[in-house]
């Protein structure tokens, strides 16, 4: 098995659910008396949340590096927003990270889906680093919430979802905003928080949903594997 490098803490919660995620999907290929090596630094959130870009850039860039040195062969980036960096850090270092727009894009076209409603907090749908990637890769159209709502779908996201508080009422509100993402066009919904697929279930609505982090660790997995 290929060793893989997680830069998680952003947030902790989403960390734990990925590395269950890899270690149970391993498991389910190769079986449970064995397990992948996986190398994991986990980052303070406040770094993101101070939001200065170029502090960020210049953190997960020594991060990166870091689990270069220590042996990982490609990198995992255990959630959505983070992925910010990616344009700064990949050229910069010799192995992969494993973007999560392309897990993401790859399962749209195994849908069929061409335009897909992107949920998460405000600088993952209002930035370009998932719908760039989906648009020039994967030739995919991405639409968000309303200007209107995108400050109540940011605050659901930062100040509940990331500190594990999972409420009736950011439930109602997040399938309320599906509802109007598909009415507007969307064939398919991304859950682009980590931690928005612990909150709705794909049973509690008819339009498909990419949940991110179930499909970046099944991409991570396949890379541990080949």
């Amino acid at each position: 098995m290929k060793t893989l490098g997680l830069i998680g803490g952003t947030s902790w919660h989403s960390t734990i659910e990925y590395y269950k995620l890899i270690n149970e999907l391993v498991g389910n290929k190769i079986g449970t008396r064995s397990n992948p090596p996986l190398i994991i630094h986990s980052i303070n959130i406040e770094l993101m949340r101070e939001q200065n870009i170029e502090k960020i850039n210049a953190k997960y860039l020594d991060v990166s590096r870091k689990l270069e040195q220590a042996g990982a062969q490609a990198i995992v980036i255990c959630a959505n927003t983070p992925h910010m960096t990616y344009e700064y850090v990949q050229p910069k270092i010799n192995i992969p990270i494993l973007h999560i727009a392309d897990a993401t894009g790859n399962e749209a076209k195994k849908q069929g889906l061409k335009t897909l409603g992107l949920l998460g907090n405000k600088p993952t749908m209002t930035g370009d680093f998932i719908p760039k990637i989906l648009k020039t890769k994967h030739h995919i159209e991405t639409i968000i919430p309303e200007e209107h709502c995108l400050g109540q779908t940011h605050n659901y996201v930062s100040k509940e979802l990331t500190q594990g508080i999972f409420t009736d009422k950011a439930k109602q509100f997040f399938l309320n905003q599906i509802n109007l993402l598909v009415k507007s066009g969307a064939e398919g919904i991304i859950l682009g928080c980590t931690e928005l697929p612990l909150l709705i279930k794909q049973d509690e609505t008819i339009v498909p949903l990419l949940a991110t982090t179930d499909l970046h660790a099944q991409r991570a997995v396949e890379f541990i594997l080949s």
